[in-house]
């Protein structure tokens, strides 16, 4: 299954903070099965939302928004859900009673009307509780996909994907298996990499997908197979690996995540003494 990503806010498209928010949340949904289709940064601007949101919906079935949800006029995403949900805004007494209990235990200023707006939330959403700030998350549906609006600022993102809506992806999807296996070879370039493996590359599974990502030095070969059994995936994953050494044996120095070229060299001397 697929899922979106929109990341609201002039910000990112200015070039003054860099989109951090979608490499989390994409690497998330990936631990669970769910792969993005597609990513899109869009202006705080009410048609340019709509449109995005129109347009990811008719992709994916899950559809992850952030930012926008801020207390400031400029923040429009709320009402401009409300639009496209055909939904009015409701004051929610749980959401207001936490930003209440923040603001006298945790912050300095007293608490004004602008931040009691936060309670404000469209009727038709589930409030996902953001235990780290005053803007909730909301989950909305539309037909059978999906819409996830969640607050801009990354750690109280990051806790709400983590608390709330992986944990409902999981209860309410059915989901494959998705396994990468990435091998870092060094001191050989892409196209000749490719040459070497053709053979090989040509004969994989149809589940399982090759990824050549190239660097000063390096180059990455990352294995992406997809299925209903865990098993299997990984099994078969470990068997291609197996066929590589015999290719570009002279090349290869390991699986990304287990050991750096620095540390295998710093190995190696040691051996040597």
């Amino acid at each position: 299954m697929y899922a979106e990503i929109i990341t609201i806010g002039d910000e990112i498209l200015i070039g003054q903070i860099v989109d951090t928010n979608s490499a989390f949340i994409a690497k998330e949904l990936n631990k669970i099965g769910i792969s993005v289709y597609q990513i899109t940064s869009v202006q705080d601007e009410r048609v340019h939302i709509l449109k995005a949101l129109e347009e990811a919906g008719s992709r994916a079935q899950i559809v992850i928004v952030t930012g926008g949800l801020g207390p400031t006029k400029d923040d429009i995403t709320k009402h401009t859900l409300c639009e496209f949900f055909d939904d009015e805004l409701i004051n929610n007494e749980l959401v207001l009673r936490h930003i209440e209990e923040l603001f006298a235990n945790y912050f300095s200023t007293p608490i004004s009307e602008i931040n009691r707006q936060q309670a404000m939330v469209p009727s038709k959403a589930i409030v996902l509780h953001n235990a780290n700030g005053t803007a909730p998350g909301m989950w909305m549906q539309k037909d059978e996909v999906s819409f996830v609006s969640l607050p801009g600022v990354p750690f109280e993102m990051k806790g709400l994907i983590v608390h709330e809506v992986i944990p409902k992806i999981i209860e309410k999807y059915d989901r494959p298996h998705i396994i990468h296996k990435t091998l870092v070879t060094y001191g050989l370039g892409e196209s000749a990499i490719a040459e070497k493996i053709e053979d090989w590359e040509n004969k994989l599974p149809t589940f399982i997908k090759l990824a050549y990502l190239p660097n000063l030095g390096k180059v990455r070969l990352r294995l992406t197979a997809k299925g209903p059994d865990r098993k299997v995936l990984a099994d078969t994953v470990e068997e291609e690996l197996k066929k590589l050494p015999s290719l570009i044996g002279d090349f290869m120095y390991g699986l990304e995540d287990e050991e750096t070229l620095e540390e295998l060299v710093a190995k190696l001397f040691t051996a040597k003494k």
